[in-house]
């Protein structure tokens, strides 16, 4: 590292402990948004990147005081974050925590899935997941649908299930990660073919009510976002992170003529843009202390 004369010294050595966990499967959905965990979560995939990686245990304790949590409620969700595999403790200096390798392709996923919302068209194409997973693997299938699912898959029967075109990668990346490969075929498809219409078969495969609901709660939330640029900013992704990954984008001829998500994008594009550089400047001057 580089002094402030410009002069090279040595890095002091780093130890990190519990290495094993980078072994860890990190889950893309794994609290429940407004909670300590959540919101711990959502300060360490935002900025633990842009800062290299590491930061110091005291540092992060400070981050979520000024998100209203206590220090020694901050300190209990670090450690459980330590245990889901998203942190490793690692000596650098001073006691901190370094983001676990293996959970930067989960994170890089949620970055293209919250900050890039895709809105199909009718001529984009579709991905049909067809699959047959016997009884003995029952903790399989149950963990294949529960993953599909949480990328807004929609079930057209219990073993048929349709997504946007654009997540057929994804699918398959679920598929492989359950061990389910030999039990699934996956299709390309177009626009499917039913005796109804095109809304009355999104109604019939996803929970449209419950999901239009999961737009309206989140609109009504940003009313009670704070006046200050990083915990609005923290608190305005947690609360988005998860409608992503339950609204699939569907082509506006599947969905009803209010339907309200095209309003929750655009408030959340404009509020993020607006958070986001003052919510790291906040951010940096916590850590260069």
């Amino acid at each position: 590292m580089t002094t402030g004369s410009g002069s090279v010294v040595a890095a002091p050595p780093r130890t990190v402990v519990g290495a094993a966990a980078s072994d860890a499967v990190v889950d893309d959905i794994d609290a429940r948004p407004g909670s300590t965990a959540s919101l711990l979560r959502t300060v360490v995939g935002l900025f633990l990147r842009p800062l290299g990686g590491w930061i110091s245990a005291a540092h992060l304790v400070t981050l979520a005081a000024d998100l209203g949590i206590p220090p020694a409620q901050a300190r209990t969700a670090i450690a459980r974050l330590k245990q889901k595999g998203l942190l490793l403790a690692e000596r650098d200096g001073a006691i901190g925590y370094r983001l676990n390798p293996a959970a930067l392709a989960m994170l890089q996923r949620g970055d293209r899935r919250i900050f890039r919302m895709r809105q199909m068209t009718d001529a984009d194409r579709w991905c049909l997941v067809s699959f047959s997973i016997p009884e003995t693997e029952r903790a399989v299938r149950h963990q294949l649908r529960r993953r599909l699912h949480w990328i807004g898959a929609g079930v057209v029967s219990s073993a048929l299930w349709i997504c946007p075109g654009h997540l057929q990668d994804e699918v398959l990346q679920i598929v492989d990660e359950v061990g389910a490969r030999q039990w699934v075929i996956v299709f390309p498809a177009g626009m499917p073919v039913t005796a109804g219409t095109p809304e009355a078969a999104a109604a019939a495969w996803w929970d449209l009510d419950a999901l239009a609901e999961e737009h309206r709660r989140f609109q009504e939330s940003l009313t009670a976002l704070p006046a200050e640029p990083f915990p609005a900013y923290v608190q305005l992704i947690d609360r988005w992170r998860m409608l992503p990954y339950l609204d699939p984008g569907l082509p506006p001829s599947m969905l009803p003529a209010d339907w309200p998500g095209a309003r929750s994008f655009a408030e959340f594009a404009w509020l993020s843009q607006t958070l986001e550089g003052p919510a790291m400047a906040h951010v940096r001057s916590v850590t260069d202390s």
